[in-house]
């Protein structure tokens, strides 16, 4: 298992440098972000304000050159590149509002993976019956839901609940109160109080395509040869399902969860722009609107790193659902 770990990680290497070139390609057509900064100006800024510009972004340098800078300055430096605006620091900024998308990320995928495995396994041992078409008519609804409809929809409904009752159960604004109370433990809450909305919200339209997967997955391992054997051996009903079933059933679960790692990321961005936080979501969708290439870089090559690594997750985790799946060799 370790000799292979450390294989798919040399091998992530020269993924992420690929993945850094695309991301670099794209970003050159994306316009001039020094034209963009100065549109305008009245009266315009001189030909020399303008020439000052882009030197310090690098603008002038050829392209090849402008890459080769780019890379060498992030590995050896951890220098992200300038930003258009100069008094913004994109390392920092990227650090900053990782930690705030990581957990909402997180707890998403957390809730959407129980909430799947649960409906899934239910919907797959009583197939056709009221509860498995429940679960097949609520899943086509939120998969059919756009995110900004689904978070508008949750932003409403909690702001018309704490107008009707004179409270502030739900909060709808922001990662965190701009004034917390004091106390570890009141800062906690506060910051789990803001969380709960954009988690049921990015939760509800992953976990419905996930159950989907989860419950084609559980029905064929339960008509698979091995199960009707461990049912005619005389194990419990309930041993067959957990440990025969569902632990071979959730192989594919974890391939997908991989796979959609950029969709909820993606999702991320939706979600946190209708709440309102400060996260990657809308430091991205700042640096497009600014033509800021470094900060958008830099933000597709972390999102880039993050689905690296929820593969890797993925498949070192394939070993340990599936005895049968070795590495050594």
């Amino acid at each position: 298992m370790l000799a292979y770990t450390i294989r798919r990680v040399l091998v992530s290497i020269p993924v992420l440098l690929v993945a850094s070139m695309i991301v670099f390609a794209l970003s050159l057509f994306t316009g001039d972000p020094v034209q963009e900064k100065y549109a305008g100006r009245n009266p315009p800024p001189p030909p020399q304000t303008i020439a000052n510009e882009r030197h310090r972004l690098h603008l002038d340098d050829p392209i090849v050159v402008q890459y080769w800078n780019w890379l060498k300055n992030l590995l050896l430096h951890g220098d992200w590149g300038p930003s258009i605006t100069s008094e913004t620091n994109i390392g920092h900024e990227l650090s900053h509002r990782l930690l705030v998308t990581t957990r909402l990320v997180l707890a998403a995928m957390i809730v959407a993976l129980v909430l799947a495995v649960i409906s899934g396994v239910l919907s797959a041992t009583r197939q056709y019956s009221k509860l498995d078409y429940a679960f097949t008519f609520s899943g086509f609804v939120f998969l059919s839901m756009p995110a900004f409809w689904a978070a508008q929809l949750l932003k409403t409904g909690a702001v018309g609940y704490n107008e009707a009752t004179g409270t502030r159960l739900f909060f709808t604004i922001g990662e965190r109160s701009t004034d917390p109370p004091p106390g570890l433990w009141n800062t906690i809450t506060d910051v789990f109080g803001h969380l709960v909305l954009p988690t049921i919200s990015l939760a509800l339209i992953t976990y419905a395509g996930w159950s989907r997967f989860q419950r084609s997955s559980m029905l064929e391992v339960l008509n698979s040869d091995y199960v009707r054997l461990a049912r005619a051996k005389g194990l419990s009903p309930r041993k067959v399902l957990l440990r025969h079933g569902l632990r071979t059933a959730l192989i594919p679960m974890t391939t997908i969860s991989a796979l959609t790692i950029a969709t909820i990321i993606g999702g991320a961005v939706i979600t946190e722009t209708v709440f309102q936080w400060n996260g990657m979501g809308s430091f991205l969708i700042k640096s497009i609107g600014a033509r800021d290439r470094y900060a958008v870089m830099g933000w597709l090559l972390v999102s880039g790193f993050f689905v690296v690594v929820g593969n890797l997750v993925a498949d070192i985790l394939y070993g340990v659902l599936d005895p049968r799946i070795r590495y050594d060799s």
